[in-house]
């Protein structure tokens, strides 16, 4: 391996195959019909066949491409282009702008994805500046703080650019949560509510070539905690996604001018495990490097995240104890900067037992006196 870390090597299980299946079973949705800046989610033919298609993406993939999405191409070209001058800097001016547990945003070159070191480096920024958070992880600390974006010297527009691009996403982001919305039979506006202080952040990714492709990963296998992420790849391509069906990881050709969107764990939680917040990652190669740039959309800090009342009942319980979404985005961020012990926190951790689900609609063993058989 010569002179590379073995903190970025992946265990044998984990480590991806050069001969990975194209995931041409991943939806290509247009938004054409919705995409207009006058548009309204009207009640049309047009619009019941997209909705459903949305539906049936968020089911059965987790995960689903879209285009005609109504983004200015040249909003996403000047984005594209300040990364690559951020990152093409000498690591000396990039670290100017380290991030670290007192300033969370930022440059950062050492991120590690469960507990094995990321091939990359990344750039990020909150779409609110200041964003509002708990100015701690501990349950019965009430204090709340700001978190300030950084921004560098060089190049000198990227603040412009990126403060532009995000206005752009969370245009794209209501459109998409509406149609989820409408997918799960809710209002269309159902969620808006929970972002009127949102928590939202855009990523700068850079994974530079890699000597070891078949040892590192430039993510590791991960589930997004957040409602959904909007993902912007290069012409390189990188992404795969865990096929629900078999386990099976599946490589995302990139759609030029298209945009990847990706169900996270609030969507899970909120749909009641309706749809599922599916694994994914990105593979890195020895001759280019490659870029992307996700687009994360999270509520508010005081958001109690838990399954929607419209969609849990006597027959379909809620199957999530709520959390306090800032308090878990404070511990999340926290290992960013330290090794923790145990595993991060995940959605699963909440999750409701399947007996305490089954005595809440009433399936109790139930002893018949005369044959001692039992029933639910």
């Amino acid at each position: 391996m010569g002179e590379v870390d073995r903190a970025f090597i992946q265990p044998q299980e984990h480590r991806p195959k050069p001969d990975c299946t194209r995931a041409e079973g991943i939806p290509l949705i247009d938004l054409s019909i919705i995409s207009s800046p006058n548009s309204n989610l009207e009640n049309d033919q047009a619009l019941g066949v997209l909705v459903e298609e949305i539906g049936d993406a968020c089911k059965n993939w987790g995960f689903f491409q879209v285009i005609n999405h109504g983004v200015p191409l040249a909003k996403r070209q000047n984005i594209e282009k300040a990364s690559r001058i951020f990152f093409d800097q000498p690591l000396e001016e990039k670290r100017k702008v380290r991030r670290s547990e007192e300033k969370v945003l930022g440059y950062y070159d050492t991120e590690h994805t469960r507990n094995i070191r990321d091939w990359k480096e990344v750039f990020d920024l909150n779409v609110y500046d200041p964003t509002v958070v708990p100015a701690s992880y501990k349950p019965d600390d009430e204090e709340l703080t700001r978190w300030f974006n950084q921004w560098p010297e060089y190049p000198a527009d990227l603040r412009e650019v990126c403060e532009e691009y995000a206005t752009e996403m969370e245009k794209l982001a209501y459109k998409l949560t509406e149609l989820i919305a409408l997918s799960l039979g809710l209002p269309e506006d159902r969620f808006h509510g929970f972002f009127e202080e949102q928590t939202s952040f855009i990523r700068l990714n850079h994974y530079p070539p890699c000597p070891v492709p078949d040892l590192a990963l430039g993510v590791g296998r991960h589930k997004d905690g957040i409602v959904l992420t909007i993902l912007a790849q290069d012409d390189v391509g990188g992404l795969q996604v865990k096929r629900k069906t078999d386990g099976e990881w599946l490589w995302v050709k990139p759609t030029p001018n298209a945009y990847i969107i990706n169900v996270g764990d609030i969507i899970q939680v909120w749909s009641n495990d309706t749809y599922e917040s599916v694994e994914h990652r990105a593979m890195v190669n020895s001759g280019r490097e490659r870029f992307s740039i996700p687009y994360f959309l999270a509520p508010a800090h005081y958001t109690n995240v838990q399954p929607l009342e419209e969609l849990a009942n006597q027959h379909n319980p809620a199957k999530y104890k709520p959390y306090n979404w800032g308090k878990y985005l404070v511990t999340r961020k926290r290992s960013n900067f330290q090794k923790l012990d145990v595993e991060n926190l995940q959605i699963h951790h909440f999750k409701i037992p399947e007996s305490e689900l089954a005595e809440k609609i009433g399936l109790s063993v139930v002893h018949q006196p005369v044959t001692g058989r039992c029933f639910l």
